[in-house]
C-alpha cells in the first residue's frame, strides 16, 4: 500500500465523517458531506513541525462534526495525504483528492511553499482555492491576479517587514539601521526564498547591509553557514528555517556563542519543536507570531471535551496549545468559516470549490465573531476582499525563556508603502507571464 495511492495508514481517516463513511452511509447522507483534504507530513525531517500542525487541524473538524454535526448540518469528511513536504508528492495527493465528495475538494492547505508554487498553475483550472495561511506566495495577496490564491493572516513580505519594524524599535529607530548588517539563514528553498524581494528593497532604503546565507534541506547540517557567521559578525540574524533545521541553527548559534537575543525568526520558525531540542542553547531566542501565542483558550475547552477526552485525537497531551497545534485550529477556523460564509449565499448544502473561493474573499470576522468562535486573544480581526487576499497583516513577537514562550511586543502591522509597490510589481509580471487578464475588483460582488 504505497503513499502515492492511498493517505498515511492510520493516519487517513482522522474526522468523524470519515469514520462514519466507513459504516456505509446511506446515498442521502453522502450526498450531505463536505470534503476537506488535509494534505500532512507525519514523516521525515519535517514532522517534528507537520505532526503538531495536522493535528489541530483534524481537531478542529472532529470537533465541528461532534459537537455541531459539522457546518449548517453538512458533516465534513476528511482525509489525510502525506506529502513528505515533497512537491512532487503534494501535487500527486492534490490530483487523488481533489475530485473527492460529492461537490469535491472545498480547498486545500498545501503546508508548504514549493507545494503551492505548483498548485498555482493547478487550481485556477480546477476551480479550487488554496488557502496558505501564513506562507506560500507573497504577491498572492493580490486577488486581481491571483484569483485562487489566499495567503491569510501574513505573507513572506508582510513577515520581512515587521522583522526589520521591531529590530529598528529596538535600536531606537529606523535611522540606527544605517550600516548596520542583518543576516538572513534561509531554507534553499521557494520558501526561504520568498523573503529576499523585500528585504533587499528595505536593506537600501535604510542603509544596512544584508547577508544572505542559504541552508540546503533539510538543514540539519550548517556548521560552515555559522562560520561564516561567526566571521561575518551580523548585528542580527534572521531565521527563515522549517523542520529540523530550526534547532539546529539554535544549538548552532550556541556552540558559537553568537547572542541568542539577536537572532528573529519567521512565524514558522517560532514553536516548541524549534527549540526544545536545543535545551539551554535556545534561551532568549526569538520569533515572530502568526499573530497567535502557544497557551490554552476557550475554543480548547470544548476541544478538550467533544475530541480530546473521547479520545478522537492524535495529539500527544504537551501538544495540546502548543504553537503548532493552535495555528492548526486557526487553519481550520478560517477555512470552515469561509465555507459557512459560502453557505449564506448558496445554501445549507456542500459547497463546490468555486463557491467556497467567494465564501473565503468574503471572510469577515469581527472581534465578537471571533470570540463567540472561542479563538478571542489568539488571532484579531480579518476581512478579505477581492483587493486583499491577505486580510490582515499584524504581528507580534515572542522569546523562548527557556520553559515557554513569552509575548515580549505590541503589534506590528506591514508597512503597505513598502509592500503594496512590490506586490503590485511582482504580481503584474507574473500576469503578464501567463496571460492572465485582472479581474476589475471594482465588479466584484
Amino acid at each position: 500500500m504505497g503513499i502515492r495511492q492511498v493517505a498515511l495508514l492510520g493516519t487517513a481517516i482522522v474526522s468523524a465523517g470519515m469514520i462514519a463513511a466507513l459504516t456505509a452511509p446511506s446515498v442521502a447522507q453522502a450526498q450531505n458531506e463536505q470534503f476537506i483534504p488535509n494534505l500532512v507530513y507525519r514523516t521525515g525531517a519535517y514532522a517534528p513541525n507537520g505532526i503538531p500542525f495536522a493535528d489541530g487541524v483534524a481537531d478542529y473538524i472532529n470537533m465541528l462534526n461532534a459537537r455541531d454535526g459539522g457546518i449548517n448540518g453538512v458533516k465534513i469528511i476528511t482525509e489525510e495525504c502525506e506529502t513528505g513536504y515533497a512537491t512532487d508528492r503534494g501535487v500527486e495527493c492534490y490530483e487523488r483528492l481533489k475530485g473527492k465528495g460529492p461537490t469535491g475538494a472545498a480547498y486545500f492547505s498545501p503546508l508548504s511553499t514549493g507545494i503551492t508554487f505548483a498548485l498555482t498553475e493547478k487550481a485556477p483550472g480546477d476551480k479550487i482555492p488554496l488557502i496558505t495561511m501564513g506562507y506560500g506566495r507573497s504577491d498572492s495577496r493580490d486577488g486581481e491576479i491571483f484569483t485562487w490564491n489566499f495567503p491569510l493572516l501574513g505573507t513572506y513580505w508582510t513577515a520581512a517587514n515587521v522583522a526589520i519594524q521591531y529590530i529598528a524599535k529596538e535600536w531606537g529607530g529606523f535611522d540606527k539601521l544605517k550600516g548596520k548588517k542583518i543576516a538572513l539563514l534561509y531554507h534553499d528553498s521557494p520558501y526561504g526564498k520568498e523573503p529576499i524581494a523585500a528585504l533587499d528593497i528595505m536593506s537600501k532604503k535604510y542603509g544596512f547591509d544584508f547577508l544572505q546565507i542559504p541552508v540546503p534541506a533539510p538543514g540539519s547540517e550548517q556548521k560552515s553557514q555559522w562560520l561564516q557567521i561567526r566571521q561575518q559578525r551580523p548585528d542580527y540574524v534572521l531565521l527563515w528555517g522549517w523542520g529540523v533545521m530550526n534547532s539546529a541553527a539554535v544549538t548552532e548559534a550556541g556552540n558559537v556563542n553568537y547572542p541568542r537575543d539577536h537572532m528573529l525568526g519567521v512565524w514558522w520558525s517560532g514553536a516548541e519543536p524549534d527549540v526544545l531540542p536545543a535545551g539551554d542553547k535556545a534561551k532568549g531566542y526569538k520569533a515572530l507570531m502568526l499573530q497567535h501565542p502557544a497557551g490554552k483558550f476557550a475554543v480548547h475547552k470544548d476541544l478538550e471535551k467533544y475530541v480530546i477526552s473521547q479520545g478522537k485525537s492524535m495529539a500527544k497531551p504537551e501538544e495540546f496549545g502548543q504553537v503548532l497545534y493552535n495555528r492548526g485550529i486557526i487553519n481550520s477556523m478560517l477555512g470552515t468559516e469561509s465555507i459557512r460564509t459560502a453557505m449564506a449565499k448558496f445554501g445549507n448544502k456542500p459547497m463546490t470549490g468555486e463557491q467556497v473561493r467567494w465564501g473565503i474573499e468574503h471572510l469577515d470576522l469581527n472581534a465578537d465573531r471571533i470570540k463567540q468562535l472561542g479563538f478571542d486573544g489568539m488571532i484579531g480581526p480579518i476581512k478579505v476582499s477581492c483587493l486583499d487576499h491577505e486580510g490582515a497583516r499584524l504581528s507580534r513577537v515572542h522569546q523562548w525563556d527557556g520553559k515557554e514562550w513569552k509575548v515580549i511586543s505590541d503589534w506590528f502591522k506591514g508597512d503597505d508603502s513598502i509592500l503594496e509597490p512590490l506586490v503590485k510589481a511582482t504580481a503584474d509580471a507574473y500576469g503578464k507571464e501567463k496571460k492572465i487578464t485582472p479581474r476589475d475588483c471594482s465588479k466584484a460582488s
